[in-house]
């Protein structure tokens, strides 16, 4: 477009007032899109000074500025260098007029001269900042001193933020960096000084906290910010400050470097302790800003420099009585999210005093250990004291999302808990037996239900994740289980994950699980006990399964009941069945049997019925469902692993599944149900049976025939992507088997045939049928490479269909690419292969030279460097061919590419047969100089 005239500058202006006005998003959108065309077309530069004038509004001279920042950022190239003096003085300017007006445009033209300076620092203008602080402090321009000021605090604030977010070359960024690191000499003692003067107004001082948060992101040495850190907490007390404040302390002692600085650090320390009484009137007050911003401090400090303070023995006290400090803060009256979010930022510095105290040698680590055991046993308290529910009434008045946050941060206290085990070990179990007991057994003083819950909860946090099998603690614990009065859900909620965290103890002590399936099977008919009490199950049925044979029909039969309740979620169904496959697995064949005729007659009795009525959505997802939970049942029924489970040599006898004489149970009941499921939902079919596959593995054999034939029916009909998994897996399980080749290569050349007529119609609107075909004809050619000789199967379309997927803009990588995995390397010793690739394999090297030289996106250009190293390996004397005639093309593949350069190109390649990294390394070269992006700035880091 041409914005030379004053309609088209009338245009830009209409498109601004559409963006920011008009109420129809459509509108909107195509306005943005307009209007971002406009800001990086090269007429930008004219029409960007004429929105800054002043009888435009702010949003219009928003856009002029940020055009400004977008050419100069993003377009530096295009700037002559005859016009930077010009530029920088036009820019100068414009910020001396706009520090009385609007901010937003002052923080946008400020980006744009700190974008020119970092484009022109050191060489071009080497004395950036001071020069800036001297324009800015020249009076003149009927600008008013304290206008002048912020204008240029804001531009010092901008200076080093653009520079994190700049698009330099890394090898500028480098240079870049170090000229801004000597800056700083100009910028601290301006700094100081206002933040000092007792004239200067609340906006400059909260201005210089911003600018010195801004330049410590630079790593600035702590000890050269050292003075204006400890300003800094001067300015605390303000309240108009103290956020500012906050974060110039916080990013100061936060960089990684500032730890070579002890001497400042522990200078810090007394100013961080010194804040404690701020902190107690605060959490009185219930002021949790400022409480927060206060424990941002203690934790930034002790977080990032705990190593360091602790070898700092002398002033061991010291960094103890910052410890204290972090723990008030980690115990803050309330419940968080609700009445307190501070304790949360401790919980990391925990973790970090640990790690810390536990590297060193174990001379000094029992000399910290002396000192911070008992602090960690006051911190479970704390965190266990913390992790309590409020009360019924209260806690019905949370929001959905404040439960959640809650919920979250109970995880991360558990984490905690699970951490601090490795340093406490067994005596912290022990410590909480005792107080559970002595909770449970006080009959004179009764207590809340959440104090118990939070005690069980922290056992259950340790259990999940330390073996706890050695503990003697864990019989008592189960006592005390059976003691507790349940008369609350998060309660029994966490009784039953306390058990299921128990349940390799409970495989090791089988005498127990009479006392603790009752409750699970009474809280399996509790919906509001769902999860924890089937996932409890699951554990138990699969760390117990052979010692629960003598309770098995009452675990099915109140799963069954259960079940025909419909009292659970889907995924808790498939839960159950997942733990009623584990039980059953270890029973005899009989057993199985008698067990799962009670438990599944009712779910084939219902399919046959789903089956014969008319297709409609209901009866759709009512066969999904219970093809899921078959589905779910067989890949956990499973009698052909012998589990050892054998401890030391004084350990009982080697448990092991019983002897599987008989049928394979998966195998009957799967004959009884496959024709009635034949008719049913084909995607919801082939899971279950892919999954019965897995399970039955060459017990299924039987059963291949009818299935291939059945499989070929449903995806004649209805194509779809599960059933090529399906033939997949029956592919890599049975091909090779010469009694079931037959049907497998007959299923094998239909699905093929049918799929390519897909091709055909275009393959873009079937991707996931594309991904499981290509995945189909890989595993055909590495397990079965017979099936390719047929002469019904084309195996030239097959060929064409990965070059055609080859192409596409999405990235498949390892599936997709059957044409080069496993398909070029059998140009030697399968002939049809090789008659396919010698007559095709130049369309293929042409499409991919097509890709490289602009066709395709970038971010596949490794995906055709692979095709061509391949290529390379398998068809060298094709390839040499081939690149030539290929290469020969005026304009091909590119038109920016010269002879030379092509001709590089060739030899490289046919260079590198062995090393594929090189040859990536090439292609990534070669498409930026078809592209026209050689020696670019983006060139410099997409080549990194």
């Amino acid at each position: 477009f041409n914005t030379e005239t004053a309609d088209d500058w009338n245009m830009i202006q209409a498109g601004l007032h559409q963006l920011y006005y008009d109420p129809n998003i459509e509108n909107k959108n195509l306005a943005q899109k307009w209007l971002m065309q406009a800001q990086v077309s090269p007429q930008a530069w004219q029409f960007c000074w004429a929105l800054l004038s002043p009888d435009k509004v702010p949003e219009i001279q928003y856009f002029g500025a940020s055009a400004l920042h977008t050419k100069i950022s993003r377009y530096w190239s295009d700037i002559p260098s005859d016009q930077y003096e010009t530029l920088k003085t036009q820019l100068f300017s414009q910020i001396a007029c706009f520090s009385s007006g609007s901010k937003m445009v002052l923080t946008r033209l400020c980006v744009a001269l700190a974008s020119l300076a970092l484009n022109t620092m050191p060489e071009v203008w080497p004395g950036a900042v001071p020069e800036m602080v001297r324009v800015f402090q020249e009076e003149g321009g009927g600008v008013d001193g304290r206008a002048r000021c912020l204008a240029l605090l804001e531009l010092l604030t901008v200076l080093p933020e653009e520079f994190q977010t700049s698009r330099l070359p890394q090898y500028r960024k480098g240079q870049v960096r170090g000229a801004l690191g000597r800056e700083w000499g100009s910028v601290c003692p301006l700094l100081q000084q206002l933040l000092r003067q007792g004239d200067s107004p609340g906006a400059v001082k909260a201005r210089v906290l911003r600018c010195l948060s801004s330049w410590v992101l630079l790593d600035v040495p702590l000890s050269e910010s050292e003075g204006l850190v400890e300003d800094c907490f001067t300015a605390l007390p303000d309240p108009e400050l103290f956020d500012t404040a906050v974060e110039a302390i916080v990013n100061a002692i936060s960089q990684p470097d500032s730890q070579r600085y002890v001497n400042t650090l522990l200078k810090l320390v007394p100013q961080v302790l010194s804040l404690q009484e701020q902190l107690r009137e605060a959490v009185q007050n219930g002021d949790m800003e400022t409480s927060h911003g206060i424990c941002r401090i203690a934790v930034a400090l002790g977080e990032n420099h705990s190593r360091a303070l602790l070898e700092q023995v002398e002033h061991w006290q010291g960094f103890l009585a910052l410890v204290n400090m972090i723990m008030f803060c980690t115990g803050i009256p309330g419940h968080y999210p609700v009445n307190e979010t501070t304790s949360s930022l401790t919980l990391t510095f925990w973790y970090t005093l640990q790690d810390d105290i536990m590297s060193f040698d174990s001379e000094r680590q029992a000399v910290y250990l002396q000192v911070y055991r008992p602090v960690y046993f006051q911190l479970v308290d704390v965190l266990l004291h913390k992790a309590q529910f409020p009360s019924d009434q209260e806690y019905a008045s949370w929001s959905s999302d404040e439960k959640e946050q809650f919920r979250i941060y109970r995880v991360d206290i558990s984490d905690t808990l699970m951490y601090v085990y490795e340093m406490l070990g067994a005596e912290l179990l022990s410590n909480l037996y005792e107080k559970l007991g002595r909770i449970l057994t006080n009959t004179e003083q009764a207590s809340s239900w959440q104090h118990t819950e939070a005690l069980l909860y922290g056992f259950q946090s340790i259990a999940e994740t330390i073996d706890v099998n050695y503990s003697d603690v864990i019989p008592g614990l189960i006592g005390l289980l059976l003691r507790i009065n349940i008369n609350n859900v998060q309660l029994a909620d966490t009784v039953m994950f306390t058990i299921g965290a128990l349940a390799e103890w409970l495989a090791d002590h089988p005498v127990m699980l009479s006392s603790v399936l009752p409750l699970v099977l009474q809280a399996l008919g509790n919906p509001d006990l769902s999860v924890s009490s089937v996932s409890t199950l699951k554990k138990i049925c699969r760390e117990c399964k052979y010692d629960l044979p003598p309770y098995a029909s009452n675990i099915v039969a109140v799963s069954r009941e259960v079940l025909s309740k419909q009292i659970h979620k889907t995924s808790q169904c498939m839960w159950l069945m997942q733990a009623l496959g584990f039980l059953l697995s270890a029973l005899h064949v009989e057993e199985i049997l008698r067990n799962l005729h009670s438990l599944i007659t009712p779910y084939i009795q219902q399919l046959e019925k789903l089956a014969d009525e008319t297709p409609n959505p209901s009866n759709k997802l009512a066969i999904i469902h219970i093809l899921g939970l078959l589905s779910n049942l067989f890949t956990t029924l499973d009698i052909s692993k012998q589990e050892d489970e054998s401890g030391e040599s004084t350990a009982p006898p080697v448990k092991t599944a019983p002897p599987p004489p008989g049928p394979n149970p998966v195998r009957c009941i799967f004959i009884i149900i496959i024709i009635i499921i034949s008719s049913a939902q084909p995607h919801a079919v082939c899971a279950i049976f892919e999954k019965s596959v897995k399970t039955l593995l060459h017990d299924f054999a039987p059963m291949v025939s009818q299935l291939s034939e059945m499989l070929g029916q449903m995806y004649s009909t209805i194509p779809q992507a599960s059933a090529l998994d399906l033939t997949r897996q029956m592919v890599h399980i049975f091909a090779r088997e010469t009694d079931h080749f037959p049907p497998i290569k007959a299923l094998f050349e239909l699905v093929t045939s049918v799929t390519l007529s897909i091709f055909q119609q275009g393959p873009r609107d079937h991707p996931d049928i594309v991904d499981s075909f290509m995945q189909l004809q890989a595993q055909a050619l590495k397990r079965k490479p017979d099936l390719f000789l047929s002469e019904s199967l084309d195996v030239k379309a097959v060929f064409h269909c990965g070059k055609c997927v080859l192409l596409c803009s999405r990235t498949h990588t390892a599936h997709c690419m059957c044409c080069r995995t496993e398909l070029l390397p059998r140009c030697s010793d399968m002939p049809p292969v090789a008659r396919v690739v010698q007559e095709n394999g130049k369309l293929l090297l042409q499409a991919v030279l097509e890709a490289i030289g602009g066709g395709s996106s970038r971010s596949l250009m490794e995906q055709f460097a692979e095709v061509l190293f391949s290529l390379n390996k398998h068809c060298f004397p094709l390839l040499t061919v081939w690149l030539k005639e290929a290469l020969q093309a005026q304009g091909f593949p590119s038109t920016r590419v010269t002879t030379e350069q092509k001709d590089t190109f060739t030899q490289q390649i046919l260079r590198e047969r062995v090393n594929k990294r090189r040859v990536k390394d090439i292609v990534k070269e070669f498409t930026l100089v078809c592209r026209g992006l050689h020696g670019t700035e983006y060139a410099a880091e997409y080549c990194l």
